[in-house]
């Protein structure tokens, strides 16, 4: 298994699950997932042009991360290699093609819903599985006891993920990501739908990230400065004043602080429910982050804070994990 895929399968988080039945519609659909900001895919071989259709995304994006679906033989594994696919995934676990794909050097997820799989996956030695389907097989908490034995085996859960509970799979600290086809419903594509997909991957991408405004931070001179801009606050608006070691808050939103800190003017913290898959999704828009600025969180090792390189109107931007 590629280390390095299996890391942008997480960063990415979510992996749109598709059926494509006009090779013509393969790009269009690409172009719609990457607008709503998520260059993943993941192509079923439940169709005859499904090679075909990863190819033509593979030629026009290759930088997106496609992979190929319900691959059941070793000839859709050689298939799916041969039109560019990053990953391969199926339903069950056939420990024939599962052994052919990963002498491939293939990152091959292939789908458990029981620990008899688990262990038959071990023993391929394997570290991620597809966990399908993942709703009908007892959801997110048949998911949690049947994984408790099995250390730090990962899951990609797929079959009745949707933007109600997405976040709370991929809250859950096994889960490397989730495949869901709600924002790419055949319906959709069929009937070439590409701007309601894209605002349905930009709810989804919304729903993952949960990025929200936490405070203002408002740069000072002086602590006595801080104080009298926070307590003027108060009496303006009505804003309980609270100290803390380096500033002065106004309620939760306002922070004045007692000297020039990060930002010409201040800083603005925002929020997220993953700081590193948020920042992954900022970096594919183009956008840097400070490397000197970012702290880890002890237990996952996993960053908890981050600025943006590049001020904005004067603010330095942060991101905080919820």
């Amino acid at each position: 298994m590629d280390d390095k895929m299996l890391k942008e399968l997480y960063l990415i988080g979510l992996v749109p699950v598709i059926k494509i039945e006009d090779p013509a519609d393969a790009v269009p659909l690409a172009k719609a997932l990457i607008d709503g900001g998520l260059p993943a895919a993941e192509i079923t071989f439940r169709t005859k042009c499904a090679a075909e259709a990863i190819k033509n995304i593979t030629d026009t994006y290759p930088d997106m991360f496609v992979g190929a679906g319900t691959v059941l033989t070793t000839e859709q594994v050689d298939a799916a290699l041969a039109a560019g696919s990053k990953f391969l995934v199926s339903p069950g676990l056939n420990p024939k093609v599962t052994a052919y794909a990963l002498s491939k050097g293939a990152t091959m997820l292939p789908g458990i819903s029981n620990p008899s799989d688990i262990e038959a996956a071990l023993e391929l030695g394997l570290t991620t599985v597809k966990f399908f389907p993942a709703e009908a097989a007892g959801g997110l908490k048949m998911l949690k006891a049947m994984s408790a034995p099995y250390g730090q085996l990962k899951f990609m859960p797929t079959g009745g993920i949707n933007a109600d509970n997405l976040l709370d799979y991929l809250k859950f600290g096994k889960i490397i990501a989730c495949g869901g086809s709600f924002m790419v419903k055949d319906d959709l594509v069929r009937e070439k739908k590409w701007d309601e997909i894209t605002a349905l991957t930009k709810n989804a991408v919304k729903v993952m990230l949960g990025l929200e405004f936490v405070h203002m931070g408002i740069n000072n001179d002086s602590a006595d400065a801080a104080e009298k801009g926070a307590r003027l606050f108060s009496d303006m608006f009505g804003m309980p004043v609270r100290e803390t070691s380096k500033s002065f808050f106004a309620g939760d939103a306002f922070e004045f602080m007692n000297k020039k800190g990060p930002g010409k003017c201040g800083h603005i913290a925002i929020r997220t429910n993953f700081v590193d898959r948020a920042m992954a999704y900022f970096e594919r828009m183009g956008f840097e982050f400070d490397p000197e600025s970012i702290q880890y969180d002890d237990k996952t090792g996993k960053p908890k804070f981050a600025y943006f390189k590049d001020e904005v109107c004067g603010f330095a931007i942060h991101l905080l994990q919820k």
